[in-house]
């Protein structure tokens, strides 16, 4: 391991004086500080565990925070979702938007830059591009795989992520030393296979336990500890207090990984994606627009105003109403969240009706 020398940082410098406690930490102390300000992390979903990993990394001086997140606040979110309260559920803005406004009022020293947008195959390079490290606070496999290819591609660490019920599970990824995703799962769990958020639930207290270790595991990489960065899969049982390691190095030895040892990335090339996505416990569709198209959210208002419930609800970033038995969000990008069915092919129905082919 590597050794750090015990230092306090200056109190003359303002920039490291909010840290100072943080900073007497031995396996940081000031150098490992000031390597954390000029670091670089995208953090992609800001709900249950993305929202408590970007506070703990506002909060500990990360100086840049891209933050990535399709989707907008709803009332169960609140149970979990660290960064948010009641006003941002009335203000009605995206989580990314509202994420990136609450962190700077944690931190207005660092630099905070919100996407509100689906991470895809044509866009994912782009959003990691030049980042130190990735937190995963998704919510699917399929994004998931997306992320190892781009990361394995790239030679970008990501922390892996997820919990249900009171279980969750961690897993550092580091591009040629261990094991990716996908030397552990070579593919997804069959749809209905495991349990959901809206199968078994989710507490709060693993959300935490689960961001607060994968938060933890960037900040050992982001000061220069490499090598204490965890190998392995964690699995936590926090009802039953039980905590399990799992050592796959030896899967990836085998050579027969599909991403990183045949470097053969098929969700970054679009060979293992889909178009739609069922969104993990919303009863909701999303449908992805085609590359490059934009919608004025003001004219889809108007045009949507006489077949809604009530008059559909426009900011800057989408827009909301409530047609026949769906609630229907569109952001500007095309994009979709058709709420009221599980179906792809009802989605994608009801999405031309009331936007357009």
């Amino acid at each position: 391991m590597s050794e750090s020398v015990r230092t306090e940082p200056s109190e003359r410098d303002p920039a490291l004086e909010r840290y100072s406690r943080q900073a007497l930490f031995q396996r940081i102390g000031e150098a490992g500080q000031r390597r954390l300000l000029a670091s670089r992390a995208v953090v992609i979903g800001v709900g249950a565990l993305g929202s408590v990993i970007a506070g703990i990394l506002a909060r500990a001086g990360v100086g840049f925070l891209r933050i990535i997140d399709r989707d907008y606040l709803e009332l169960n979110n609140l149970q979990r979702q660290e960064l948010f309260d009641e006003s941002d559920l009335e203000a009605g803005l995206p989580k990314a938007a509202t994420a990136a406004n609450k962190l700077a009022r944690i931190n207005s020293a660092i630099r905070i830059e919100p996407h509100v947008v689906d991470l895809n195959r044509t866009n994912v390079e782009r959003l990691i591009d030049g980042c130190d490290v990735i937190l995963d606070g998704t919510d699917n496999f399929e994004t998931r795989f997306l992320i190892n290819d781009a990361a394995i591609k790239q030679g970008v660490p990501w922390i892996y992520g997820a919990c249900i019920g009171a279980t969750g599970m961690v897993m550092p990824i580091l591009p040629g030393e261990t094991p990716c995703l996908r030397c552990v799962w070579d593919s997804p769990p069959p749809a209905g296979m495991n349990p959901t958020c809206d199968t078994a639930g989710v507490l709060a207290p693993i959300v935490h336990i689960v961001a607060a270790t994968q938060a933890l595991e960037a900040i050992k990489l982001l000061t220069g500890q490499r090598n204490d960065v965890s190998r392995g899969l964690l699995q936590i049982d926090a009802w039953m207090a039980r905590l399990d390691r799992f050592d796959f190095q030896s899967a990836r030895a085998q050579g027969e990984c599909t991403c990183c040892v045949r470097r053969s990335f098929e969700y970054l090339d679009g060979a293992r994606t889909g178009g739609t996505a069922a969104l993990c416990g919303r009863n909701a569709v999303q449908i992805a627009a085609p590359p490059g198209q934009r919608i004025d959210l003001a004219d889809l208002g108007r045009r949507l105003a006489p077949v809604a419930a009530d008059s559909p609800r426009v900011n800057a970033f989408m827009l909301r109403a409530r047609v026949d038995r769906y609630d229907v969000t569109v952001f500007t990008d095309g994009r979709a969240i058709i709420k009221g069915t599980s179906e792809p092919d009802e989605a994608r129905s009801v999405y031309a009706r009331y936007v357009g082919a």
